[in-house]
């Protein structure tokens, strides 16, 4: 192993600013020995790198493919605190995921996190009734302390006049209640970003080859950057394993005879274009255990989700036809035809649920976070969800306090002396923002208001940097597709700022032209001529 070399210290990390070359990193990385290695980008592994930079630790992270790139992209994008779980009798996790919910919209990220409604239509010969229905979501808002409304039941008409795709043959009467929704991917690089300007080192498209090992205790990993194929590796003095589904792939390069500890569910959605207005999203009961959502999202209309176990190669999951005709068959419970024609699919995509092993119907297993320690030392988390993701960081923060041995730093500062709502980097008021935007500019630069709302409510008050780079260079001002809101210098920004080294990372996770099925040649070979100008 190599020796403690100079790690940059809380608040003077040498990449504040403009992202470093990733040569640059890899010897940030190689040469140093971090207090912690966190192996997995997704909500899980930022989470812990951005609480444990802020805690004083020294942290490396890194992912073999994007930020986000797996499934914590692929999630239905709600924060939410989980209706159905009341019909288990959970009713403190219910009450603990409001909490969350709120405290992400309200300190940690109110530019990203946005209040929506739910309907929940009750059909005749459904699978529950309105009285129940409304009583459940009476209950679910109380135990909300009534923050956003009070659950009620509404009629037929009234939900059809704010929902126009709404399917009212034989609906007997509408429930409401409400929660938040975001955009998972930029969530995420908000994350990472928090845990950089905390202290921590980064570096994504780098794949573990192997573990270290120091008298039998896993002390890093060898890596190779996908990108170039340079071979480098990371000593730190605990490493975490937060991989997702690929969790017991890393747990067998530890020990090859341990036990799986987790299954996949498989959940895919369908994203098209609104043909009209949506006021509230739909939630509409599939039998007893399975919700089906139509959610107002992005300018388009997002269906979803299937819940089946996945036994193949997590790099392989996508949504297939049966999957889309799937969700297209559910949504019809609760959505006119005209909405789901397939004319109107811009995207399709699948992630992967990791749940605790176990016997019986992933369905019906519990989504519950577990955080194990190997033979070799190596902690391994796995399961989530993104309302939660703060609390799951915290909560491996308090095990590695109380790791054998004592603290992994003298200097670490307690679990109990970190701020609880630290805000996530750009929190701002987007209405604030974006009319800022639309008055502060230059004659020659000015962002159109679609543009101006967009920016606001994907990167709070970071807009402004991007407002600068248009400044300097009009052309950057300009619309990358017509039918979509985001600009040229939205791709230099990924670029320079955020970590993104590929098309699909632009395309797919720093912006959202791939889910409005923007993406065509002409704007990918524009990107990648972008991203080739790296200075």
């Amino acid at each position: 192993m190599s020796t403690l070399q100079s790690v940059p210290t809380l608040g003077t990390h040498p990449t504040a600013g403009r992202n470093p070359g990733r040569s640059e990193t890899r010897d940030l990385l190689s040469h140093a020995t971090y207090d912690l290695l966190v192996i997995g980008g997704g909500i899980l592994g930022t989470s812990v790198a951005w609480h444990a930079a802020q805690s004083g630790l020294r942290v490396a992270m890194v992912d073999a493919g994007d930020f986000a790139g797996a499934t914590s992209s692929a999630s239905s994008k709600l924060v939410h605190g989980g209706l159905r779980y009341l019909q288990t009798g959970a009713v403190k996790l219910v009450a603990e995921n409001h909490q969350e919910r709120r405290a992400l919209a309200k300190d940690v990220a109110p530019h990203l996190v946005n209040p929506l409604t739910f309907y929940l239509p009750v059909y005749k010969g459904g699978p529950v009734s309105a009285p129940v229905l409304g009583a459940g979501v009476f209950a679910y808002t109380a135990l909300s302390a009534f923050g956003d409304g009070v659950g009620k039941v509404i009629s037929p008409a009234r939900a059809a006049a704010d929902n126009p795709g709404l399917n009212t043959e034989n609906l007997k009467a509408v429930a409401v209640y409400y929660d938040h929704q975001m955009n998972d991917s930029r969530m995420a690089i908000m994350t990472v970003r928090a845990a950089v300007e905390a202290g921590a080192v980064v570096l994504n498209h780098s794949e573990v080859t192997g573990l270290r090992f120091t008298r039998g205790r896993v002390s890093g990993a060898d890596l190779k950057d996908r990108l170039d194929g340079a071979e480098f590796g990371v000593d730190a003095r605990v490493v975490l394993n937060a991989t997702g589904p690929w969790v017991d792939h890393l747990r067998k390069m530890e020990d090859a005879g341990s036990d799986p500890s987790i299954r996949l569910s498989k959940g895919a959605h369908v994203v098209l274009k609104r043909k009209a207005p949506w006021k509230a999203a739909m939630a509409t009961p599939v039998d007893k255990y399975r919700i089906t959502f139509a959610l107002p999202w992005e300018d388009q209309l997002m269906l979803g989700t299937t819940d089946e176990e996945y036994t193949g190669d997590p790099a392989d999951v996508r949504a297939t036809e049966a999957d889309i005709q799937q969700i297209l068959d559910e949504a019809r419970l609760s959505v006119k035809d005209e909405h789901l024609d397939r004319s109107l699919i811009t995207y399709a995509f699948a992630g992967l649920r990791v749940l605790p092993g176990g016997p019986g119907d992933v369905k019906k297993a519990k989504r519950e976070t577990v955080v194990t320690e190997g033979r070799g030392g190596m902690l391994s988390v796995a399961g989530g969800k993104w309302t939660t993701y703060r609390h799951i960081g915290r909560t491996v923060i308090g095990k590695l306090a109380q790791l054998p041995g004592g603290p992994l730093r003298e200097d670490m500062v307690p679990l109990a002396r970190l701020p609880k709502r630290m805000p996530l980097p750009g929190v701002a008021n987007p209405n604030a923002v974006a009319h800022r935007l639309l008055v502060d500019r230059d004659p020659g630069s000015r962002i159109d208001p679609l543009t101006a709302r967009h920016l606001a409510t994907h990167y709070g008050s970071l807009s402004f940097d991007i407002a600068r780079l248009v400044n300097e260079d009009p052309s950057l001002g300009e619309r990358i597709h017509p039918d979509g809101p985001e600009i040229w210098a939205q791709v230099v920004y990924a670029r320079d700022h955020e970590w993104a080294e590929t098309a699909d990372d632009v395309l797919r996770r720093r912006t959202t032209l791939t889910v409005r099925g923007l993406d065509d040649a002409a704007v990918r070979e524009r990107v990648e001529e972008l991203l080739a100008k790296r200075a």
